[in-house]
């Protein structure tokens, strides 16, 4: 097969991204934020981490998604630990608004994707 063959499927790379850090900051890398249990300050599940946008956590919460800022997130041990009151009315609102916007580019992707 020759390079650009439309027979074959198009190949994925990955890339790395690597930024200082500024004191008195915590940097997460997407490593660290995906696919993680997120939990409160009380020790109670959130749901599980499944995308970022902007300063913010999307956590998936049952059928609903939350938007945590991501000022508010601490790594802990495998896991993720929102500090202080989480605004639920405010999370879900940002977890439906990201959630639009991610079927919103799904037809993009998918018709970038056939040509």
């Amino acid at each position: 097969m020759t390079p650009g063959d439309p027979s074959k499927p198009p190949s994925y790379g990955v890339m790395f991204f690597f930024t200082k850090k500024k004191e008195g900051t915590t940097q997460f890398t997407d490593q660290d934020l995906l696919c993680k249990f997120v939990f409160d300050s009380s020790g109670a599940k959130l749901g599980e981490s499944v995308s970022f946008m902007e300063d913010m956590l999307i956590v998936k919460n049952g059928a609903r998604f939350l938007g945590v800022p991501l000022k508010h997130v601490q790594r802990k041990d495998k896991s993720l630990l929102v500090k202080g009151i989480v605004d639920f009315s405010k999370a879900y609102e940002f977890g439906e608004k990201w959630q639009k916007d991610a079927r919103r580019e799904m037809p993009l992707h998918d018709k970038n994707r056939t040509e």
